[in-house]
């Protein structure tokens, strides 16, 4: 009897974490998709070519649009306007990294007119 009833709350707490697990997991997509895109949390990897606009949440960053503006073979340009007008503008080469407040983007790559780029807040 004592066994049976280990064995049954065993089974009843899998179950549920399994369906915490699965309801999380059905539940993500359309939070992100509200969001206004994969890099609006300012976690993601990119490849872009210009003009692109990538949106970011304002209110973590401070701005909503990172601007690409110009792609060269040595060289990536990006832009923003902060929610209070100030504009940051800041160019790097491939390898390289541009903060802007809080958003760190890294330049990991140019190919041709693309660049491979990745974003993540920053600890601050």
């Amino acid at each position: 009897m004592n066994t049976g009833m280990r064995r049954r709350a065993a089974t009843t707490t899998v179950t549920l974490t399994m369906a915490g697990t699965l309801g999380f997991g059905l539940m993500t997509p359309v939070a992100s998709a509200a969001g206004s895109g994969p890099c609006y949390d300012g976690r993601c990897k990119t490849t872009v070519s210009a003009p692109k606009t990538i949106k970011v949440n304002s209110r973590t960053f401070g701005f909503g649009k990172l601007k690409i503006t110009h792609i060269r073979s040595h060289s990536v340009k990006m832009t923003a306007v902060t929610t209070g007008g100030a504009h940051l503008s800041g160019t790097t080469s491939p390898g390289g990294t541009i903060t802007f407040n809080n958003l760190e983007i890294w330049v990991k790559s140019v190919t041709g007119r693309k660049a491979k780029l990745q974003l993540s807040p920053t600890s601050s």
